[in-house]
C-alpha cells in the first residue's frame, strides 16, 4: 500500500473516531459530572488556584511530587502545539465562534479533569520502592473491575505517547527552528534528544523539578507577549468578543453558515489542547503528595483553566483582532501573521519560541504518561529500556516527515478517551463521595483559621 493511500485511510478512520458521537460523549460527560459535583469548578476555582501555587505541603502525605510539580508536569503534557496551531486551525475552519465553543468545552472539561484526578489518586498503587502509579488503567481495573478496559487504555496511551507526545512534537520544534533560525533539523534533533535524556532518565522526580522550573517561564513568556497585544487593542476587545459570541450561534464566518462546523472544531480543538477526557493528565496527578484525592483533583482542575481559558484565549483573541483568519494562512502561519500585525517581525520570533517551548515540554509530560502505561502492561523493571527508546525517538521525529504519524496519533488519542469516559461515568459516585469529604475538610480548615 502506498503512502498516499494509507494516509487517506487513516484520515477516514480519524474523522470517524473524532466525529460528533465522541465529541458529544466527551462534552456530555463533562456536563453530567458538572451537575454531580454541583458546579464546583466555579466556586472552588480561587481556592484551587491558591493551593496549586502554594509552597506549603503536607510532608506526611503519600506521593512522589508536590501539588505544584504534579500540575506543572500535567501542563507540560497539555500546553503544546494545540495552544498555537490548534487554536488557529479551529478559527481558520470554524470561524471566530469556534473560540466560544473552546471555552464551553473547557468549562465542562474542568469537571472532567477534576473527576479524572480524584479517581487517579483514589485508586493509585505504590510499588516496593515507594513510587506511585495511577491513572485510568488503574481506576478501570481496581475501581470499575474491568481490567480489559485498563489494558486497552494503557495500550493506546503507550502508543500515543510515541506519536503525539514525542515524534510530532520533536518534528514541530525542528521545523520551526529551521524556518525561523535556519538551523538544520539534525542539530535541533541532537540538542532536543540530549535535553530529553537528561530530564527523562531521572524519572518522575526529575520531570517534576524541571517542569516546575520550565513551565512557568515558558507560559509567562507567551502570555506576556499576548497580553501586550491585547493591551494595545483594549478598546477593540469588546467588539472581538461580540463577534465571537455572534458567530458561535450563526456560523456566519463559515462557508454556508455551517454552525455544526463551528461547534465541532471549537470543541475538538479545545479537547486537543487541554486533553480533558483523554485520561492522560491524571497519570501525573496520581504521583502528587496529597491528604485527600479531591484536594489534588482541585489542583488538576486548574490545568484546563490555565491551558484553555487563559493561554488559548490569548492566541484566539489575537487572531480575531488581527482579522486575518480568512487570508489563506494555515496553522502556525496564521498565529504568526496575527502577532506580526501588532508586533512587527518580532511576532514571528515570539510564536516560534513559544512553539519550541510548548512542544518540548509536551515531550517531557507525555514521556511519563507513556512510561506508566508501559509499566502497567509489562513490568517496571524494563521501564528503563522504554525511556531509552523514547529518547532516541526524539531524534527520529526531528529529522523525519510525519504526516502518517500525526493522523495515527489522533486515532490513538480518540481510542484512549473511550475507556476513560466509561470509567468516569461508571465511578461518578466515587467522585461525589470524595468531593463531600474534601468540602467537609475545607470547612473544618476555615473554622480553625
Amino acid at each position: 500500500m502506498n503512502h498516499d493511500k494509507l494516509l487517506k485511510i487513516l484520515e477516514i478512520i480519524s474523522s470517524f473516531i473524532w466525529g460528533p458521537p465522541l465529541l458529544i460523549l466527551i462534552v456530555g460527560t463533562g456536563v453530567y459530572l458538572t451537575f454531580r459535583i454541583s458546579f464546583l469548578q466555579i466556586y472552588l476555582l480561587p481556592y484551587s488556584l491558591k493551593i496549586a501555587f502554594s509552597k506549603t505541603q503536607d510532608k506526611k502525605a503519600e506521593g512522589d511530587i508536590s501539588h505544584f510539580q504534579a500540575l506543572m508536569t500535567a501542563l507540560a503534557g497539555t500546553i503544546g502545539t494545540g495552544n498555537i496551531v490548534g487554536v488557529a486551525t479551529a478559527i481558520l475552519i470554524g470561524g471566530p465562534g469556534a473560540l466560544f465553543w473552546m471555552w464551553t468545552s473547557a468549562f465542562f472539561g474542568m469537571a472532567t479533569k477534576y473527576a479524572e484526578a480524584v479517581l487517579a489518586v483514589k485508586y493509585r498503587m505504590q510499588d516496593k520502592n515507594g513510587e506511585m502509579s495511577g491513572g485510568p488503567m488503574y481506576y478501570l481495573d481496581r475501581g470499575l473491575n474491568q481490567k480489559w478496559l485498563g489494558v486497552l487504555f494503557a495500550l493506546f496511551g503507550a502508543i500515543a505517547a510515541f506519536g503525539i507526545g514525542n515524534l510530532v512534537q520533536a518534528n514541530s520544534v525542528a521545523s520551526v527552528v529551521k524556518s525561523t533560525f535556519d538551523v538544520p533539523t539534525w542539530i535541533t534533533g541532537v540538542v532536543l534528544t540530549i535535553f530529553s535524556a537528561l530530564v527523562l532518565l531521572g524519572g518522575i522526580k526529575s520531570i517534576g523539578r524541571v517542569s516546575a522550573f520550565f513551565i512557568p517561564i515558558m507560559a509567562s513568556f507567551y502570555m506576556i507577549a499576548g497580553l501586550i497585544v491585547l493591551s494595545m487593542n483594549i478598546t477593540e476587545i469588546p467588539a472581538a468578543i461580540a463577534l465571537i459570541l455572534t458567530d458561535a450561534f450563526t456560523g456566519e464566518a463559515v462557508a454556508g453558515g455551517a454552525i455544526g462546523t463551528v461547534i465541532r472544531y471549537g470543541v475538538a480543538r479545545g479537547v486537543f489542547s487541554n486533553e480533558a477526557g483523554l485520561g492522560s493528565a491524571p497519570i501525573a496527578a496520581a504521583a502528587a503528595k496529597t491528604d485527600l484525592p479531591a484536594r489534588q483533583a482541585l489542583v488538576s482542575m486548574t490545568q484546563v483553566f490555565i491551558d484553555t481559558i487563559i493561554i488559548c484565549s490569548i492566541t484566539g483573541l489575537t487572531i480575531v483582532l488581527a482579522g486575518q483568519y480568512d487570508s489563506g494562512f494555515r496553522g502556525s502561519e496564521l498565529t504568526t501573521a496575527s502577532f506580526n500585525t501588532f508586533l512587527g517581525s518580532s511576532g514571528s520570533y515570539i510564536v516560534a519560541i513559544g512553539l519550541i517551548f510548548f512542544a518540548s515540554s509536551t515531550i517531557i509530560g507525555w514521556a511519563y504518561y507513556g512510561e506508566k502505561c508501559f509499566s502497567y502492561l509489562f513490568s517496571k523493571q524494563i521501564v528503563k529500556y522504554y525511556r531509552i527508546v523514547f529518547v532516541l525517538a526524539v531524534f527520529v521525529g526531528a529529522v523525519t516527515s510525519l504526516d502518517l504519524v500525526w493522523t495515527f496519533s489522533d486515532i490513538m488519542n480518540g481510542l484512549m478517551a473511550l475507556p476513560n469516559l466509561i470509567g468516569l461515568l461508571g465511578l461518578s459516585g466515587v467522585v461525589v463521595a470524595e468531593t463531600h469529604q474534601v468540602l467537609k475538610k475545607i470547612q473544618e480548615e476555615k473554622r480553625t483559621v
